[in-house]
């Protein structure tokens, strides 16, 4: 097993080294601007392996806390040497990787440009970019719009994908912006695939858009695409083996299914099933917001 509190004291000894450094060397550069000029501009039609936005809710019902535990999750993950292993296990080796950050529709903000990962230097780069942000804070949770967004970089990229994916974790449903079945299948009709990451937990029951089924909300309304599946975790305290996991089945060779979309729901470990419906109404976020709720 590996042992995620390993990862994040090493995020933190990442911290010191980088401050102390810049520190005795007397630089004005901030870390965040020394970070991401290391990553360089990728050239125009740069082959990789897979092209991946991953977008996070960062919205009112997520307190700093478990904003903090969403972006470590991510930075642990990309420490993993399992993860690097399942990036080289690729045909070529390499993925190009985003990071976003999504509340309010249209006031997402772009943590991480571009980087491509295809070894331990790489991905613990890219996590020292993540270390180097601030976290954000939003009002409302549009999934929609960080999915528009992932749209937009996956677009703009200039990367000749063999996939293209847009990871999407938070707490609750779409309740801003256009409804989230939409703009999913518009995605979709794009060839490219959502992954969900739904975050459950007692904590959150008291939330006015507490959802006790989010996983089935995020299986029926969110996620869509060639190999579509959800990786549930459970509390934000679970996020680094969530995200852990989920990016080994992304980017491994071990999970590439060949229907045109399938499912895996950790409640079902190990099966794969048709594309779900929700019961619900994948607009129940927009009508808990609204009053409307039957």
């Amino acid at each position: 097993m590996t042992d995620d509190g390993a990862f994040l004291r090493s995020l933190e000894m990442k911290r010191g080294k980088y401050k102390q450094r810049m520190l005795g060397a007397g630089l004005a550069i901030s870390l965040a601007s020394l970070l991401t000029a290391s990553a360089g501009a990728a050239p125009a039609g740069e082959q990789v392996d897979m092209a991946l936005v991953i977008a996070t809710d960062v919205s009112y019902s997520v307190d700093p806390d478990e904003a903090r535990f969403q972006r470590e999750g991510a930075m642990a993950a990309f420490l993993s040497p399992e993860v690097v292993k399942a990036i080289q296990g690729g045909p070529l080796g390499r993925i190009a990787v985003a990071y976003i950050d999504f509340g309010t529709y249209k006031q997402d903000r772009v943590i991480s440009e571009w980087h491509v990962v295809y070894d331990k230097a790489t991905a613990d780069a890219f996590a020292d970019v993540l270390a180097s942000k601030s976290t954000t804070r939003g009002t409302w949770t549009s999934i929609t719009s960080g999915l528009e967004t992932a749209e937009r970089m996956l677009e703009t990229s200039g990367y000749r994908a063999t996939r293209r994916v847009i990871d999407v974790s938070g707490d609750g449903p779409n309740n801003d912006g256009p409804m989230i079945d939409g703009v999913r299948e518009k995605l979709v009709a794009k060839g490219i695939t959502i992954n969900g990451l739904p975050i459950m937990t007692e904590a959150d029951k008291f939330d006015p858009y507490y959802l006790p089924d989010l996983d089935k909300y995020y299986a029926g309304c969110v996620i869509g695409g060639p190999g579509a599946f959800i990786q549930v975790a459970h509390g934000f305290e679970d996020l680094a083996r969530a995200v852990r996991r989920k990016l080994i089945l992304e980017i491994s060779d071990a999970y590439r299914p060949k229907d045109t979309l399938l499912i895996k729901v950790a409640a079902l470990e190990g099966q794969k099933i048709e594309r779900a419906v929700y019961e619900k109404g994948c607009d129940i976020g927009e009508r808990m917001r609204f009053g409307s709720l039957r």
